[in-house]
């Protein structure tokens, strides 16, 4: 019996048909966006308060995490915790999709094309992977920061449409859609790279050193290994909880820009370097850019924990390994 990661080095060098080809393509899509809808699922309401906190929402930035969280309701109901929502969805799945199939198909093209193997081209692809998925769904993830982050009552934006439709109209066209880009490249780079990095270092070692342990038999060949449930979930949430650490202070970043006109202070933050100075002098390291990660851990353990998780089952179902 095999593992996973060796099983699949001589399958690469097999020609495929096309339309066999085209099918892996379509099956590996469907894969990661169905493991990114379901991670985001889990943390919905604990990515709203993250939004609030990092841009210091005149109603809940004198609050902490846990405080937030209870005065949500309160105020907007349970509802308000899924606020921005159904823009994250239709947001994740394509990004999911996209950043998963990426990440297969770069680490491919970085052994088989470039010669470069082991753990850097792990690190390399996961870069890769992370920053081709936010260019392509980055307007997505600002229609949905400017919808999290309204309160009831006092709606800049009355939906989907409104919001792709006033930003249009009142920040510049095509590139409203692309305030704070450049911190979310920078950020993503080391957040997915460290991220699929951890996850994969982890299995492979697992697997190799104790297979018996933490591996069982994959759904669709027994002859490969693949990580137990629990043994995925905990090397997930440690390569999350390793990622965001390393990147937060330019996710701050990226929310300032993002939200634009919707914050009073937003002159300020017109270029990366200006923000990430303006929230340090105004708030300092612990409460300015580092603000809200108690809450991104609790969030994004469990988030990547099920990513990863869901993204091996799916491989299963689906065939791919």
């Amino acid at each position: 019996m095999t593992t996973e990661a060796v099983s699949s080095g001589p399958r690469a060098q097999i020609p495929a048909p096309v339309q066999k080809d085209y099918y892996y393509w379509l099956r590996s899509f469907a894969a990661g966006g169905v493991a990114g809808c379901c991670a985001k699922s889990t943390i919905a309401p604990l990515d709203r308060i993250k939004i609030l906190l990092q841009a210091q929402n005149p109603h809940y930035k004198h609050l902490g995490v846990f405080a937030t969280l209870k005065a949500v309701p309160k105020k907007e109901g349970y509802l308000g915790l899924y606020k921005g929502n159904g823009a994250m969805m239709i947001r994740i799945f394509p990004y999911g999709a996209i950043q998963f199939m990426a990440f297969d198909n770069y680490k491919k093209f970085l052994n088989t094309k470039l010669g470069i193997s082991g753990h850097i081209h792990r690190l390399m692809a996961g870069s890769m992977a992370g920053m081709t998925a936010v260019i392509c769904t980055y307007p997505l993830d600002v229609i949905r920061a400017r919808l999290a982050f309204q309160v009831t009552g006092e709606h800049r934006y009355t939906g989907i449409r409104n919001a792709f439709q006033t930003i249009y109209l009142k920040e510049g066209g095509i590139s409203g859609f692309y305030r704070g880009l450049t911190p979310t490249i920078i950020g993503m780079a080391p957040y997915a790279g460290f991220s699929f990095f951890t996850f994969g270092t982890l299995k492979t070692l697992g697997l190799t050193h104790f297979p018996e342990l933490l591996g069982k038999p994959s759904l669709d060949n027994p002859d490969v290994l693949v990580l137990k449930t629990h043994v995925n979930l905990m090397c997930g949430g440690v390569a999350g909880a390793i990622a965001q650490t390393i990147s937060y202070p330019l996710d701050v970043a990226r929310r300032r820009m993002q939200l634009g006109a919707s914050l009073p202070d937003f002159d300020k933050c017109c270029s990366l370097t200006k923000t990430l100075k303006y929230v340090y002098t105004q708030y300092g390291v612990k409460k300015g850019l580092y603000r809200g990660l108690s809450l991104n851990y609790i969030r994004c353990i469990p988030s990547q924990a099920v990513a990863f998780t869901t993204y091996e089952f799916m491989k299963q179902v689906l065939h791919l390994n």
